[in-house]
């Protein structure tokens, strides 16, 4: 049911007209000189119970309301300046369902200069009846305040205090009230070499002296200058001028901003800015100008030791032509290449064949081309010459940290190993270890010591401690030493392992001990305050203080993280929207009000300073026609720049299904919803999932979903304790005229731990899309797929195609595949090392879930597996390390090639029964060496299609080479090592 609600005129004037019949005001006073104060101010809470948060409280609805934790509780409305008040209005939503309750309310205020809170009205009941004061009462106050407190004492419909919308009405005491106007720039029509200087005036229309203070001018959204405003009586304006300099072409919003820092209190402080009608243009400057738009190799993804040779283009964004002979410049490594480039015609693009080539080395590394760079050409610009991008070679990604596994380390502890087939699901913390080996530490002076390779300043340490007698984890600490020195104590939490149950179905598991357990295992990361050398013996120890009942360590990571990055020219800081670091309140809304402002072209790019920022509500677009009960319009046009995942941290700590109000249930209340041309980099996502489905349909939400569209680009973003990672798509049926699949979507350098379902899933005809250099550990489901879904526009045209998952790392899935294709045309695994899947193959191609046909061809390239593939569904069904599933629809055109498969748990390569065809299948350079409990190659009896073998290698298979199953309609050309099929 809808609640409509009346404007805050009507409130008022309902509310005083009560009041005066009531004899409670003089019969002088109107609407017009009482006004709602509390209306879009900040409110806080002593606590709060659940889904019922403090902002409820004047949210505008009275159908959303605020419980506290607990009394007694208190609500604190942040007015932001001093106000004489005359009565408070508290409310619960009138629906004969909300009982009749009496709560005992303290009213009291604190001044802008006080430090105290007052009593303005001492503690009474108040009954709240529907049928009789339609649940609102009105207290008279009588004081001067800009902080106004309700404090509760009892409740006798709750064990809490709750509001829906509370109300303060009064009117503002004298104050000043600074605003801006008349902006405007000489010269009228600039270009990129002219200074400019942007004029305006400040004026106190308060009705109060202000202070001195100051003045800032932003183009397009970043600040480029500021100029004094002295003291200014009430009514007093005063000229500003502000010199800009030059600025590159292009069309800028102009804004002023007066009392940047908030030093002035005044009575309206949300007038303090001024943004221009019309942009500041400046216009390009008449000559050359180059810039490089691209750097592509051949080969395209080379190998370790392959000469690689480079083509740049090279693009003449001036009004005049460049002529022949300019040198481009290629950096990689310590590697210096030259090219020549030809003449470039104004507004053309040359593409420069470099000389020479360089040596391919394992690893990242960066290519930075530069046009003209012996600055032979005297160009309009000569900031946009360099152009640079990364390139990995080998395979998996070129990650920034050490990874130590602990049965490599010095220890003494117990070294827990697997048993022979891996088992999974019975509280089994060897078969979820990576390497499937770990130590476990059970006495105090037990340890781990991991010696170094390179310079360190973080750690990051996987490991498991126990659950919570009665579920929901527990927090413990373990002892980090260097050198033997002690550095810190590393926070260690189970509040997001430990899930329990028989079932294979996510949904089935519970938080509640009993019985098996699994996803046993989290991680713990921590910036260190200095630097150590490679070398240095990184201990963690049991300590006496350090009191869980075991501590079981399975690796750590240990990284070289760089400082903060400075906020970008033209991104806007959270905090000029209220956004506080590190304060431990909600963020959301000054978040949500900075996007905004990008995507309305306001500001340029969103800035996410270092810190710890709390969100509790998805970042997205307010759906103006309100469809549906839950909003599922996406940002668009956004740019999200953070200082590095280390630095600038989203973090909730409310679990999604606890989380009133959220977006949508199953996506939660953390991150963004995508809809288009959004970039998002260098920040990380700390969700508070628990559980997937389990205890009443609790999931653990989205950290990036949406229909994604062109255009958007996710770099250098870390993800943790979320139900998926990423979902990019919407079925078609959800505001079809928003239908907008992703189409380019790029995702870099992401770092994806811990998550109860997908990493990264392609669905609803995301196509072109790519996830490259990338790591992911611990995820629930697939860590990447692309389920080309028929939840879609057009089923014959909306298909997932020409998607790629290249170079990247992929470790201890916990329910399901390293990599998944379900149906679609052109997909590419290339270049991946997946290890130690728990119960499914390392690479699926499979037509359950429903998908759109296989078509065309699927290239699965160059990857390393390593101890994958796993038994499920009742430990019935034995996947081997990459299995083809057609159920009832065939699988076609599959080239399987490069790629060494070693230490399976069951099969190599297996083709599985389902009743669809798995013809041509190409199977080319090939290693597969000991399938533990398995073949190198299995068809199964159900199996029908064919594959060919060249230059396969099979060794150490526990079943044979290639066997073929009784029944099977499946055939092999070609043999291992001379090796026949066996039947």
């Amino acid at each position: 049911m809808r609640w409509k609600r009346l404007t805050g005129q009507s409130i008022t004037g309902l509310l005083i007209a009560g009041m005066v019949s009531a004899g409670l005001l003089p019969v002088a006073a109107s609407a017009a000189e009482t006004t709602d104060l509390a209306r879009g101010k900040p409110v806080v809470a002593s606590g709060s119970h659940g889904g019922f948060p403090a902002p409820n409280a004047n949210d505008g609805k009275v159908n959303t309301y605020w419980e506290s934790n607990g009394l007694p509780a208190d609500l604190t409305v942040k007015l932001g300046a001093d106000a004489d008040l005359q009565s408070v209005v508290v409310k619960l939503n009138p629906d004969p369902i909300w009982g009749s309750r009496t709560q005992d309310i303290q009213v009291l205020g604190r001044t802008q200069d006080g430090t105290a809170f007052t009593s303005l009205r001492a503690r009474a009941g108040y009954a709240f009846n529907p049928s009789g004061n339609q649940n609102t009462v009105t207290i008279p106050v009588d004081g001067r305040a800009a902080d106004l407190q309700l404090k509760f004492f009892a409740n006798t419909g709750a064990p809490g205090a709750q509001i829906a919308e509370v109300q303060v009405l009064g009117t503002a005491a004298p104050n000043p009230d600074l605003t801006v106007s008349a902006l405007s720039w000489s010269p009228s029509s600039p270009s990129e070499t002219d200074d400019t200087t942007v004029q305006g005036t400040v004026r106190n229309a308060g009705t109060a002296a202000s202070p001195a203070t100051t003045v800032q001018v932003s183009l397009g959204g970043a600040v480029v200058g500021s100029a004094p405003v002295g003291p200014l009586a009430a009514g007093a304006s005063a000229p500003v001028s502000v010199a800009v300099g030059k600025r590159p072409q292009g069309s800028y919003t102009v804004s002023a901003l007066v009392d940047p820092t908030d030093t002035v209190i005044e009575s309206d402080n949300a007038n303090n800015s001024r943004t221009t009608a019309t942009p500041l243009v400046v216009g390009q400057s008449p000559g050359p100008d180059l810039e490089v738009r691209s750097i592509s190799t051949s080969p395209a993804n080379p190998a370790v030791g392959a000469a690689v040779t480079f083509t740049v283009a090279v693009h003449n964004r001036g009004t005049s032509a460049v002529s022949a002979g300019t040198i481009t410049r290629l950096t990689v490594g310590s590697t210096t290449l030259n090219g020549t480039a030809p003449a470039i015609a104004a507004g053309a693009t040359a593409n420069v064949t470099i000389g020479g080539s360089w040596t391919a080395a394992s690893g990242g590394a960066t290519l930075t081309a530069t046009a003209d760079a012996t600055n032979r050409v005297a160009e309009t610009s000569e900031t946009n010459n360099t152009f640079a991008r990364s390139i990995v070679v080998g395979r998996g990604a070129a990650v920034p940290y050490t990874e130590l596994e602990a049965e490599n380390a010095t220890y003494q502890g117990t070294l827990l190993k697997s048993d022979a087939e891996r088992t999974f699901g019975h509280t089994n913390f060897a078969t979820e270890s990576s390497g499937r080996e770990s130590v476990r530490l059970n006495s105090t002076g037990q340890f781990v010591e991991f010696t170094s390779t390179a310079p360190s300043n973080s750690v990051v340490v996987r490991n498991s401690i126990p659950d919570a007698p009665g579920g929901g984890g527990r927090e413990a600490t373990i002892s980090l030493y260097a050198n033997g020195q002690f550095v810190r104590k590393i926070d260690l939490s189970s509040k997001h392992s430990w899930l329990y149950g028989n079932t294979d179905s996510p949904e089935g598991l519970t938080n509640t001990p009993g019985g098996d357990a699994r996803r046993l295992f989290d991680e713990s990361h921590a910036l260190l305050t200095q630097t150590y050398p490679a070398g240095t013996k990184f201990r963690l120890q049991r300590d006496a203080s350090d009191n869980a009942s075991f501590y079981i360590i399975d690796l750590i990571d240990l990284e070289q993280v760089a400082a903060p990055s400075a906020q970008p020219s033209g991104c806007v800081s959270i905090t000029t929207y209220g956004a506080v670091a590190n304060d431990g309140i909600d963020d959301t809304a000054a978040i949500q009000r900075a996007v905004t402002a990008n995507q309305n072209g306001q500001i340029d790019c969103v800035w996410i300073p270092a810190g710890q920022w709390r969100q509790e509500q998805k970042i997205l677009t307010d759906d103006p026609l309100d469809r549906g009960q839950f909003n599922q319009v996406g940002i668009r046009d956004v740019t999200i720049r953070g200082a590095g995942m280390w630095h600038s941290q989203l973090y909730t700590l409310t679990p999604p299904h606890e989380a009133g109000g959220i977006n949508h249930p199953h996506e939660g209340n953390f991150g963004f919803d995508i809809d288009e041309n959004t970039q998002i980099s260098d920040i990380a996502i700390f969700g508070s999932g628990t559980i997937r489905g389990g205890d009443g349909n609790h999931e653990g939400g989205v950290a990036l979903n949406g229909r994604f569209g062109k255009g958007t680009k996710i770099s250098d973003v870390w993800i943790e304790h979320a139900n998926v990672g990423v979902w990019a798509g919407r079925d078609f049926t959800n505001i079809p005229e928003l239908w907008n699949p992703g189409d380019g979507v790029e995702f870099t350098g992401m770092r994806i731990r811990n998550t109860y379902a997908d990493g990264v899933n392609f669905a609803n005809g995301t196509r072109n899309s790519t996830v490259y250099n990338s790591s992911f550990r611990n995820t629930g489901d697939d860590a990447l797929a692309v389920w080309s879904s028929k939840y879609v526009k057009d089923q014959s045209v909306d298909i997932g195609h020409d998607n790629s998952f290249r170079n990247n790392t992929i470790q201890l899935p916990w329910r399901a595949n390293g990599i998944a294709i379900y149906g679609g045309y052109g997909n590419k695994i290339e270049n991946n090392l997946i290890s130690d899947t728990m119960n499914y193959p390392a690479i699926m191609l499979a037509t359950d879930h429903d998908p759109l046909p296989f078509s065309g061809q699927t290239l699965i390239a160059n990857n390393g597996l390593y101890r994958t593939g796993g038994a499920f569904w009742n430990e019935d069904q034995e996947f081997g390390a990459i299995t083809l599933f057609p159920q009832n629809l065939p699988i076609p055109g599959v080239t399987i090639r490069d790629t060494d498969i070693i230490d399976s748990t069951y099969d190599g390569i297996q083709f599985k029964t389902g009743g669809g065809l798995m013809q041509n299948v190409k199977i080319e350079n090939v290693r597969i060496d000991k399938s533990n409990n398995g073949s190198g190659i299995l068809a199964m009896g159900g199996a029908r299609g064919n594959a060919s073998l060249t230059d396969v290698t099979i060794t150490d298979s526990r079943d044979g080479h290639v066997l073929i199953e009784p029944g099977s309609q499946f055939t092999v050309s070609g043999a291992p090592n001379g090796a026949r099929a066996e039947r």
